[in-house]
């Protein structure tokens, strides 16, 4: 077995500008990014699992959406209306490997959704097992005087609020062994002068997840944290990034490149998995290099 070259292995050209409207749509970006379509081999590590991924249309969310599908897990994804093209492409991985998927579109800023999302996913999936909490939004601001209160709201509502109230529901049904993951960001630990209050955000996610492993613990549910770099996703040409800095997107990483979302499949497979049973509170960089601690 030879060994791959992490500078080459996947894209590492420059990137077009490209604008798209938020949330974005993946299947328009160029190049397209490598959720695991082709490229993610399963190894039946969550064979009989239930999963509810918010965000799991495209990107991250959809990379682990796929990953556990061929690990042998159904799965829910929840995501925005406008991005029901890139669910329904989602929807055909899954089922092509042979595992249930369910499609639950709605927004995560309406108080009452994360609630009745978990609801859903735990009635049409049978059970839950396993809950990421994916779903971010961020909106590049270089000052602070311009950015709004719906704004800061609107990325506390999707990267903080929605995660709490989803948890306190799916706590009525995850069982000892569950897991729960929350995708936080290298932003959490190394904010950037632009992404204030997603920053802010990404912080709350690797808090609340120190504090409730330590809370759940003696459940036996697990809770643990993925901190991505710079990846390749929607959130960046939609809004995350102003689009001059497009072209050298995680260029400036150790790795010299933006990541793709299938590398980080086996984070999110392995958490969710028995092989970590030993495994919680604990905060996973993956960002092509730069330290998270």
């Amino acid at each position: 077995m030879s060994n791959i070259n992490p500078l080459t292995a996947f894209y590492n050209e420059k990137y077009e500008k490209q604008p798209q409207e938020y949330p974005g749509i993946q299947k328009e970006m160029k190049p397209i990014p490598d959720s695991g379509e082709d490229t993610y081999q399963g190894s039946n590590k969550l064979t009989g699992k239930k999963a509810l991924i918010t965000g799991g249309d495209s990107g991250i969310g959809r990379a682990a959406a796929i990953a556990y599908a061929k690990e042998g897990a159904d799965v829910a994804i929840n995501y925005l209306v406008a991005e029901q093209e890139d669910a329904e492409d989602v929807k055909r991985a899954i089922e092509e490997a042979g595992q249930k998927c369910v499609l639950i579109p709605g927004d995560l800023r309406d108080k009452a959704f994360p609630k009745s999302m978990v609801k859903e996913a735990h009635k049409a999936l049978g059970g839950l097992d396993i809950l990421v909490l994916n779903a971010g939004m961020q909106q590049y601001e270089y000052d602070i005087q311009n950015l709004s209160e719906e704004s800061l709201r609107d990325t506390f509502e999707v990267n903080v609020f929605s995660g709490v109230t989803a948890v306190q529901e799916a706590l009525n049904y995850l069982e000892a062994g569950s897991s729960i993951i929350f995708t936080s960001s290298i932003q959490g630990v190394k904010p950037s002068s632009h992404l204030i209050d997603y920053a802010m955000t990404k912080s709350c996610n690797i808090s609340i997840t120190k504090s409730l492993a330590a809370q759940l613990g003696e459940k036996g549910i697990r809770v643990n944290c993925v901190a991505p770099g710079p990846v390749w996703t929607p959130l960046q040409i939609c809004g995350g990034q102003p689009q001059d800095k497009i072209p050298e997107f995680g260029k400036n990483q150790p790795l010299q490149r933006a990541g793709q979302p299938v590398e980080l499949a086996d984070i999110y497979v392995l958490l969710a998995s028995d092989n970590a049973s030993f495994i919680t509170g604990q905060v996973y960089g993956a960002t092509g290099g730069a330290p998270i601690n």
